[in-house]
């Protein structure tokens, strides 16, 4: 996990490129979910995180968003866990 306060934008924009992060959260709420997400756009930097994949998410407590993980989201809330993106 990687705080959006512990990265420059020019770093985290190479680790994006380079598909070494590939989620992002909140560390707050401890949801994630797709980096483009709309709700995730809106969080606050320092409650900003980033994952290397939905394994590391869920290994770290975090549960799948609402908006733009729907179906992830019902397996969640329905207490079926799928690592898989």
């Amino acid at each position: 996990m990687i705080r959006h306060t512990d990265i420059d934008e020019v770093a985290l924009r190479r680790e994006i490129r380079q598909r070494k992060i590939l989620i992002g959260g909140n560390g707050k709420l401890r949801i994630y979910g797709k980096l483009d997400c709309r709700s995730g756009k809106r969080m606050k930097r320092e409650n900003r995180v980033f994952f290397q994949s939905v394994d590391e998410a869920i290994e770290t407590g975090f549960r799948p968003c609402g908006h733009c993980l729907k179906a992830k989201y019902k397996e969640w809330r329905e207490g079926v866990v799928s690592k898989e993106s």
